[in-house]
């Protein structure tokens, strides 16, 4: 554990700035920074804690994950009180759609908090949706569910989220074709040659 501390420390200590870049991007200031440079810690620098579990972002990229979606459910839920089930559930698949997430992560340029033994320019594009998941999870750790909360609403809510406009986005052209066959009660069959 001393090693990881010493690492950490060191880190803050080169990048001075960390703290300043964090609080830029959140709006308020970290009690505790910690969870925020775990949250930018890649796995390929193989860090583990004095348990032997894994210091990475990927832990807090699920927490991050889920707090978004719960967060943009309620909205949602409130928002749109005469949606359903399904529709509310295919609105949040818009909102936290893989795409939407990297572009927001892309937004805030998370990327270049990224703490990594490999070149950043070989990080699929999903790097940068984790990295805002994992930013979640580490507000959610450190201040709780009502900075959580709010941040989601500045950063995504606010910004992105207009009903009329996610109406009109198709974001999986199977399951839209799947759909119009159920309605239409028509069978359809496919293979799947690849999985990606």
């Amino acid at each position: 554990m001393s090693v990881i501390r010493n690492i950490l420390n060191s880190r803050s200590e080169k990048n001075g700035n960390f703290f300043s870049k964090i609080q830029k991007i959140l709006g308020f200031k970290p009690k505790n920074i910690k969870p925020y440079e775990k949250a930018f810690t890649h796995r390929s620098l193989n860090l583990k804690d004095k348990k032997g579990n894994a210091v990475n972002y990927e832990r807090l990229e699920f927490l991050g994950d889920a707090m978004l979606s719960s967060v943009i459910a309620a909205h949602l839920f409130k928002e749109v009180p005469e949606g359903n089930e399904g529709y509310l559930t295919k609105m949040r698949a818009k909102v936290v759609s893989r795409k939407h997430l990297n572009e927001l992560g892309k937004d805030l340029k998370l990327i270049e908090l990224v703490r990594t033994n490999i070149p950043k320019s070989q990080f699929g594009i999903n790097i940068h949706g984790n990295l805002f998941e994992a930013l979640i999870g580490a507000i959610y750790l450190d201040r709780g569910f009502v900075y959580c909360e709010r941040f989601i609403h500045e950063a995504v809510i606010n910004p992105y989220v207009d009903i009329e406009s996610l109406e009109g986005q198709i974001i999986s052209y199977k399951s839209l074709l799947i759909e119009w066959c159920q309605k239409e009660k028509k069978i359809f069959n496919y293979e799947i040659y690849e999985d990606t």
